[in-house]
């Protein structure tokens, strides 16, 4: 049974939104942004034109419990739900520690006093997506790319000597599975399982698809050090603010892991302009091995989500779809 989603209305939001900016300030507006699955994203307007944006994290913004447990509480699994406030605070301290900009923290609350659930009140970047800038202006998005190419530097150049999700590494904690690429091995074999189960054309190459996951895998030699990544660097998650700099947002499951995992998205997210954000060092074993994992995940997740009642069906249909004909296409 799927839940009667509500967006949250200015009452529901006013002790909040006093608590971040004060008395001075009325809450005139809520508006709940478009692309969370996990939480909630609402743009806070006062009443002198002042805007925010509060990140809320409920059951009710949660698209994804009523298609399956993610593992939201298991941090030992890298790739388990990353959606906490702890998550978010952790992250954005390793960002901070990088010169690395994500939206500035005015509240965080995990009392309950001021709405029953976990909130933070964030800056609100204006500049709006480095997507729709790419759309817009190649030139423009040129020189913000570039400036993304040299965070993501950085981030590779902040070494790890275990792999996993920050708020779990800075608590001294260990993930389960021995290598990055046994974990995304794992993780895998489950998507393509949840995957046949939705799909005919994936449960009758099913045998082929495993077959060639333990090939790929096979190729790839172990490593002991791990990079800063943000995980699902797409255009769409990446802000400008007013000097066009990159504001990266969703954040929470930044993790040390092999840099080829974040490189097969970019790669995928980002076609053309990918030259921008391309390194050298990269495992061509990996990459391969990712990416073919990657297009599987993307496959999984979005006929997961149909499960329930994320309401953008059709765009998850077309992900769903595109990453199917690539992930085929791996086949001989």
């Amino acid at each position: 049974m799927t839940l009667e989603r509500r967006v949250l209305t200015v009452t529901e939001l006013a002790d909040v939104a006093r608590a971040a900016v004060g008395a001075a300030h009325r809450l005139v507006d809520v508006t709940r942004l478009e692309g969370g699955t996990k939480k909630g994203v609402y743009r806070l307007v006062f009443d002198d034109g002042f805007t925010a944006v509060a990140y809320v994290w409920d059951d009710n913004e949660n698209y994804w419990p009523s298609v399956g447990s993610d593992g939201a509480q298991d941090l030992s699994d890298p790739f388990s739900n990353a959606s906490a406030l702890d998550l978010f605070e952790a992250s954005r301290r390793h960002l901070e520690a990088l010169a690395i900009r994500s939206p500035e923290i005015i509240l965080t609350d995990r009392t309950a006093t001021h709405f029953p659930g976990d909130v933070a009140v964030v800056e609100d970047v204006t500049g709006g997506t480095l997507e729709a800038l790419i759309r817009s202006d190649l030139d423009g998005a040129a020189n913000v790319m570039g400036k993304l190419g040299e965070t993501l530097a950085r981030m590779r150049g902040h070494k790890g000597q275990h792999f996993g999700k920050v708020a779990l590494i800075d608590e001294g904690g260990v993930s389960a599975g021995a290598t990055c690429e046994q974990v995304v091995m794992d993780r895998a074999i489950g998507d393509l399982a949840n995957a046949a189960s939705r799909d005919t054309r994936v449960a009758r190459q099913r045998g082929q698809l495993e077959e060639l996951a333990h090939e790929l895998v096979g190729f790839v030699a172990p490593r002991a050090q791990y990079g800063l990544i943000h995980g699902e660097l797409g255009p769409d998650h990446v802000l400008l603010d007013s000097q066009a700099d990159p504001v990266l947002i969703d954040i929470e499951g930044l993790m040390f892991f092999d840099i080829e995992w974040e490189h097969a998205f970019l790669r995928l997210r980002f076609g053309e302009q990918y030259r921008w954000l391309e390194c050298s060092g990269l495992d061509d074993n990996r990459m391969t091995f990712y990416t073919f994992a990657m297009h599987l995940s993307l496959v999984a997740g979005p006929l997961r989500l149909l499960d329930g009642d994320y309401p953008h069906r059709h765009f998850l249909e077309q992900i769903a779809e595109h990453h199917l004909h690539q992930l085929l296409g791996f086949l001989p």
